[in-house]
């Protein structure tokens, strides 16, 4: 029967067709249509191109003598950073924690998942109440215990810690029902012949655990470094229009700056392309470096 199937290529091409059509109408339409954005004079968002830009590259140019945008990727690659130690790191801890458990899993699977089905929008306002310098839960807190001087936590000295907190805890969840998942395919037969050899605790982990999940992992690693680069929601919503001295913009929130504040389109075409095209590089030299194993 299924020799059959890829022996006739009409019906494959007959499912094909439809996610073709809708990844080429909101996917590589879009993508060619701002790459081609990038090179025009474009004066505001509905407006059309009045010419080429003078030389044509000017926009690529800027990106990499424009302070701010300089300032943007520093943070992105923050973000990634943090984003493999917090986010996976406390994932795994928490997946390993949980596999270890007999009985009630499926009630922490939920418990840790709920992050993500809030909204971010809701997510960033909760954060900033819990934030706010005066009126804010830690300060209060803080108030109550004593502390006379307030913390300013959107300061230039804690305004990424405040911005990163909520991306790392609400996508902690979404690795960890990856990775516990890929757990739960582990053969119990590996483990109890682990056991017969003595094979416990923290030996089974790393001797079992983690090499069997080391694709998994890869692909986590994969989805975190490059969905870091358009993380845009939370940190929008918590820091605004770039506050402090605009040392807090992201790649994501820097574009949207620029598209719909600022109404310069045809530059912030160009800090998209860029994004998309440091995500196709890493997520490719990411590919090359952590290759899957066959066990």
């Amino acid at each position: 029967m299924d020799s059959m199937l890829f022996r006739k290529k009409k019906p494959l091409f007959l499912f094909f067709t439809p996610a073709l059509i809708f990844m080429s109408v909101f996917l590589y339409y879009p993508f060619i249509f701002n790459v081609i954005n990038s090179v025009m004079s474009i004066s505001g968002l509905g407006s059309a191109a009045t010419g080429i830009n003078d030389p044509w590259y000017v926009n690529y140019v800027n990106l990499f003598t424009d302070k701010i945008m300089l300032t943007a990727l520093k943070n992105t690659f923050i973000t990634m950073g943090a984003t493999v130690v917090f986010q996976l790191g406390i994932a795994l801890v928490l997946a390993l924690l949980v596999d270890g458990i007999p009985k009630g899993a499926q009630v922490f699977r939920t418990v840790y998942f709920f992050p993500i089905v809030i909204s971010a929008t809701a997510l960033g306002l909760l954060f900033n109440l819990i934030f706010l310098y005066d009126g804010g839960m830690i300060n209060n807190m803080l108030k109550s215990f004593g502390m006379q001087e307030l913390i300013d936590w959107k300061g230039e000295s804690l305004y990424m810690v405040t911005m990163l907190t909520p991306v790392m805890w609400q996508y902690v969840g979404f690795y960890f029902v990856i990775i516990v998942t890929g757990l739960n395919n582990i053969s119990s037969d590996i483990y109890e012949a682990a056991a017969i050899d003595g094979a416990s605790g923290f030996k089974r982990i790393r001797y079992i655990s983690l090499p069997l999940i080391y694709n998994v992992l890869c692909t986590c690693l994969i989805l975190a470094i490059t969905g870091a680069l358009k993380v845009f929601d939370l940190p929008f919503v918590m820091m605004g229009t770039g506050a402090p001295l605009d040392k807090s913009w992201l790649t994501g929130t820097y574009m949207y700056h620029q598209a719909f504040s600022r109404q310069d389109v045809d530059y912030a075409s160009a800090i998209a392309i860029l994004i998309v095209v440091l995500g196709v590089i890493i997520s490719q030299a990411l590919n090359m470096l952590f290759k899957e194993k066959d066990y």
